[in-house]
């Protein structure tokens, strides 16, 4: 495994965004066809829109976390604490060898490089980890559709599942529901 400062997120989830507008996943099990996946990531297609811009933080990152953690440890009473010696939260992803996206990339550094960049742009904090999922608190949440929907585009080039199994069936639904969300989870299969 490398080290999350090995990768540029931006380039990391630009080329997944490629990759998964175009084949529909790495070993293309989806076997969607051209127009369903235009149809998913529309408004943007097989375009990259690029990162979503930074907010102003509208919460103290640390104290969104702490809410988040509260509500996540009552949602899932029998979770346990970790404790990770890490610089920063996103980094415990790496050094912990966390395998959560496995089926997608084994290098959890890159991951690790675009949370870090998730809590440079939004507050995010590390809340919780499962064997294919991840939870993050987010001190500053969108709060337009045209930001809700940039951000939705990172979100399904970082994990395209959420989308393609999730509750969401397109990229407009998916960023609906993060408008002024404080919490975003990941799920990989």
């Amino acid at each position: 495994m490398s080290s999350p400062a090995d990768h540029h997120p931006e380039a990391l989830l630009a080329r997944w965004w490629q990759d998964y507008t175009n084949t529909g996943g790495p070993d293309d099990n989806d076997r969607l066809s051209a127009d369903e996946r235009l149809a998913i990531t529309a408004p943007f297609g097989q375009s990259w829109p690029g990162r979503a811009p930074t907010p102003t933080l509208v919460d103290e990152a640390d104290a969104m976390a702490e809410q988040y953690a509260r509500a996540f440890l009552a949602q899932h009473p029998h979770a346990r604490l970790g404790l990770v010696a890490a610089p920063r939260g996103a980094d415990a992803l790496a050094i912990t060898g966390w395998a959560g996206p496995l089926n997608y990339d084994n290098d959890t550094a890159k991951f690790s490089a675009v949370v870090r960049d998730w809590e440079d742009r939004f507050g995010a904090r590390l809340v919780g980890v499962g064997f294919d999922t991840l939870h993050l608190s987010i001190a500053a949440p969108p709060n337009r559709l045209e930001d809700a929907l940039v951000i939705a585009a990172e979100h399904f080039a970082c994990c395209p599942d959420n989308i393609w199994q999730g509750d969401h069936p397109h990229l407009a639904a998916y960023a609906e529901h993060l408008i002024e969300l404080n919490c975003w989870d990941f799920w990989w299969d």
